[in-house]
């Protein structure tokens, strides 16, 4: 059943998931494309994970946050990639009410933390570049795991407004979602809430995250900036600025891909470039991110060398 009536309303028991396209040749050409991504997004962040707790020689708060971040990705992947898969598959993708609730939050929580993270990441570079002689102290164990709990709580908590928001929703009988996956915008577009308060608070909580920590990662280049400029010797900007190319390449993907999302106007951009730009967002950039860190950090190059010589050698 696709709804049940409940009082005045009809409540409705699942969603249809309309998919990218209904063109039977580009369904399979694009499930073989997103599931070969998919496999790569898997099997790059577990290594990364992986690499970083057995090596010591990684073990630093850049790379604690890295492993963090890539675990971020690997939820926020996996929140939607595997149900995108299956619409390629059957004809009518359908996902129960709950279910769309639960891949909503997920997908709101793995992005929430990806943004502390990036955040937590840049001001960890702040702090190596611009205070070197006080970076042990101001980055100690403690310090790296009260910024991760920050993200992880505010990830909970940007997610919970969806979550609720979502189940607070009256759908009366519509069930057609013209995305991919559970997004909040579609999702709205086929409640009668349409002007509820509801559908404003998630969208001031996910902004309140993007504007703190786009402001966090600003401020923390500016200094980073300025402080390379003072530098008078070339190999020591080169040095200081090599550090912080990866996760500046990973924070201007996320981010000028969740603007193009959220912040351009609605008029803009059609309902198909939406789903073109959040499977590069949410499918795409998981995968790059290990792949950026990997082949331009020299420290995690040796460490997977060491690692698979280990192995190797017995």
């Amino acid at each position: 059943m696709d709804s049940l009536v409940d009082g005045n309303h009809t409540a409705v028991a699942e969603f249809i998931l309309l998919g990218l396209t209904h063109d039977p040749v580009l369904r399979v050409i694009l499930f073989i494309i997103i599931l070969c991504i998919y496999l790569v997004t898997v099997s790059g962040n577990l290594c990364t994970i992986l690499l970083i707790r057995v090596s010591t020689q990684l073990h630093h708060p850049m790379y604690f946050f890295l492993s963090h971040l890539a675990f971020a990705d690997l939820g926020y992947s996996s929140s939607v990639t595997p149900n995108m898969l299956v619409n390629f598959l059957v004809e009518r993708n359908t996902i129960s009410y709950v279910g769309c609730g639960i891949q909503l939050g997920s997908a709101v929580f793995f992005g929430s933390v990806e943004c502390f993270v990036l955040a937590a990441m840049a001001y960890d570079r702040f702090m190596a570049i611009c205070n070197p002689l006080l970076y042990s102290s101001k980055m100690s164990t403690q310090v790296c795991v009260q910024l991760l709990a920050v993200a992880y709580i505010g990830g909970f908590l940007d997610a919970s407004s969806f979550t609720l928001s979502f189940f607070g929703l009256l759908f009366c009988g519509r069930n057609r979602v013209n995305h991919f996956f559970c997004d909040f915008a579609p999702l709205v577009e086929v409640s009668c809430s349409a002007d509820s308060i509801l559908t404003i608070f998630p969208s001031f909580t996910a902004g309140s995250v993007i504007v703190f920590t786009v402001i966090v990662i600003a401020i923390s280049y500016i200094y980073i900036l300025i402080t390379i400029l003072k530098m008078r010797s070339t190999e020591g900007r080169h040095k200081a600025f090599s550090t912080c190319t990866s996760h500046l390449t990973a924070v201007s993907l996320f981010y000028g891909t969740v603007t193009f999302i959220y912040v351009m106007p609605k008029s803009s951009y059609s309902t198909d470039q939406n789903k073109v730009v959040s499977v590069f967002y949410m499918v795409v950039i998981p995968m790059l991110n290990p792949l950026i860190y990997s082949l331009r950090n020299n420290e995690i190059k040796g460490a997977l060398k060491r690692v698979l010589g280990s192995k190797t050698s017995f």
